[in-house]
Parts: C-alpha cells; structure tokens; sequence
C-alpha cells in the first residue's frame, strides 16, 4: 500500500509543468474596456520588460473587450492597430466586440450595446453627448454608421476566436468541459461562465481567459483569469509565460497615477 501511494506521488511530482515552447515569451493582456490610459501604461511596462528578459520569439495576446465602459474605446482600438503594426499582437475578440458589430446592424442588439457600456463607446467616437441624450436608438445607429470609421469595424471584425500554444489555450471568456476545442462554440468562446468558472478538473491544456472579473489573477491549475476589471479597480494585468515559468505585470490607477510594475503571484 505504501509503495502504491509512494509511486503516486514520484508520478506527480514527475509530471512536467505547462509550458510554452522554448524560445518563446507570451503576454495575455486581460480586458481593456476603453481604458486607453492603463493600456498605454502597460504596453511601456511589456516593452521594457521584454527587452530586458532577452531574446525570445515575443507574442502579445489581448483577451478581448478592447471596447466599452471605459472613456476611450475608440483610443484603445487606434492604439492595438499601431501596437500589432510594431510586433506581433493577436487580439481576441470579446462579447463585446461581438456586440458592437451587431450594433450597426440590429436595433436589439445595439440596445442591449448601449446598457452595457456601449454608450461610452459611440461617444469615444465623437458623437455629441448632447445630441446622443436626444436621439433614438435608429438615431444613434445612424450616428454610429458616420462616426466609427469602416477602418476600425473591419479590424474589429479581424479579431480571433481562439489562440493554442504549447500547453496553453487562449480565449476570450472560457471553454465548454468536455468539447474538443475545434468543436467548441464561437458563442461559448465569448459568453461563457458556468460551467467552465467551477470546472476542477483538466480541461487537457491550461485556459487563459478574461471575461470574469477577479481582484487578482485567478490561477486554478487548470485555467487563469486575467480580467481585474480595469474600468472599475484601475487595474489591468497581463500574464508573462515563458518556458514553464508564470508572472504578471499590471498597471494600476491610484488617484489618477498611474504606475506599473511585476507582480509574482503563488498558484
């Protein structure tokens, strides 16, 4: 029996931990939501410190919800596309990107867009507050169709759905238990919480997601959230994986200084 348990553990503690492949350093941005001013101090915090880590094959992923909440979703889009113009940055689309492409085409949805942080986005775009307090929701589409220039809706609309490397997923909200992962739902991919949030066991490589806010970084093993809710805390954290190494680095809002710094958070 005791050898029985002994032989347990020397497989466990044997068994290698979740890696990305050598050579390779990673950063997982967790949800923006219109925050461009934390975005910005994050992307100086990401190039200082990959420039000091060394030499690697250097890939940035934003999570999703670029858009939303926030004063300058129209800042943060403007921001991606000159960051993925620089280095290799992979954006994941969120449910509300989702939502904001629906907008200029469903009256329903752009309802929905607007109660949930949407109108924080029209006006990042130059819409007069004034005459948005004014205008119907047909009239509000028709001011988003002039002011969101068609440049920002087709890159939008070139986000991913979902990102594999070496042992790590990276969507946007989670993954159903059980689904192989090119059977899994552009709508899950998005949207989901449950089952995915309780979910302890494998789910056969470790989920980096945003989506559900957390105060910190929420490593469960078999998945981490990155979301610390930017728009509301003033916090905006990015992974750092390399080899089978795990950190964070975060910008943080404090009375309107914002500061960044590296973080080593335990599992």
């Amino acid at each position: 029996m005791l050898k029985t348990i002994r032989r347990i553990f020397e497989r466990a503690e044997s068994a290698p931990l979740p890696a990305i492949p050598a050579g390779q350093r990673v950063y997982a941005v967790g949800d923006i939501h219109g925050r461009l001013d934390l975005f910005e101090a994050l992307i100086a915090a990401i190039e200082e410190d990959d420039a000091q880590a060394g030499a690697a094959e250097t890939t940035v992923i934003l999570l999703g919800d670029l858009v939303d909440r926030g004063p300058d979703s129209a800042g943060v889009i403007a921001r991606a596309r000159a960051w993925q113009g620089q280095r290799r940055v992979r954006i994941l689309a969120g449910n509300h990107e989702e939502m904001f492409l629906k907008s200029f085409e469903k009256i329903e949805t752009l309802r929905h867009f607007l109660r949930f942080g949407g109108k924080e986005t029209v006006l990042s775009y130059g819409v007069d507050h004034a005459a948005y307090q004014k205008a119907s929701v047909e009239e509000v589409q028709e001011m988003m169709v002039h002011a969101v220039p068609a440049a920002d809706r087709e890159f939008v609309k070139g986000f991913e759905d979902l990102i594999a490397i070496g042992d790590y997923v990276f969507v946007h909200a989670g993954i159903v238990p059980g689904v192989p992962l090119e059977e899994q739902r552009r709508q899950d991919l998005r949207w989901i919480r449950e089952p995915f949030l309780s979910h302890a066991e494998p789910f056969g490589a470790v989920v980096v997601h945003g989506h559900t806010i957390c105060d910190e970084p929420e490593d469960r093993g078999n998945r981490i959230g990155v979301d610390t809710g930017a728009y509301v805390s003033g916090r905006l954290t990015a992974l750092v994986l390399e080899d089978d190494r795990r950190r964070y680095l975060e910008a943080v809002d404090e009375n309107g200084a914002i500061t960044a710094a590296s973080r080593q958070l335990a599992a």
